[in-house]
């Protein structure tokens, strides 16, 4: 006897999720850090998206051969 299985396997089982109304108030306020930190960050790349590139001329090569 072989040690190969032959055969489909079973998909392993997905933990159940907990029920949304289990939240304590170190968890609400994580989550509303969370989202400020994001909204600040989106708007941060926003500002930054405006502007141009930081180098103008990128890797430059000498005229020598």
């Amino acid at each position: 006897m072989s040690g190969r299985q032959g055969g489909k396997l079973k998909p392993l089982k997905k933990p159940k999720k907990a029920p949304q109304g289990d939240e304590d108030e170190e968890d609400l306020a994580f989550k509303k850090k969370k989202m400020e930190e994001a909204k600040k960050l989106k708007e941060m790349q926003t500002k930054a998206a405006g502007k141009g590139p930081l180098l103008s001329g990128g890797i430059k090569k000498s005229g020598k051969k």
